[in-house]
């Protein structure tokens, strides 16, 4: 029990002591209102900052879109050698293919050795 009441008492005075620090505004980069401001120089850096952030933005998604686009052409390019590797094994087996069905077919138009017959 002594522990558990121990337990809420530190507890207790983290809170008190973490109320009292101030708490500093961090400046969250993003879309800002800017009506709301009533000074013009106060809304025009509202606007100015919208913009930096929207050109920030629009960069950083072009450099991935970017790199997405590379690997996907070095993708296709390991493919596109994969096929013409599989495009000429496919024809070298046709054409042993062939071949052997040409040796077959010459072994049965031959006639008959004239040893065999004997």
């Amino acid at each position: 029990m002594l522990l558990r009441s121990a337990g809420v008492c530190f507890a207790m005075l983290l809170l008190a002591t973490l109320a009292i620090v101030p708490v500093r505004a961090q400046d969250v980069p993003g879309i800002e209102i800017c009506t709301v401001e009533k000074t013009m120089e106060r809304r025009t850096s509202c606007l100015q900052s919208n913009v930096d952030f929207l050109q920030k933005t629009v960069t950083k998604l072009n450099l991935d879109h970017q790199q997405k686009l590379d690997a996907a052409a070095r993708q296709i390019d390991a493919l596109k050698t994969t096929v013409a590797g599989l495009q000429k094994m496919l024809g070298d087996l046709q054409a042993t293919q062939a071949k052997t069905a040409e040796d077959v077919k010459k072994k049965q138009d031959a006639p008959p050795p004239k040893d065999a017959a004997k």
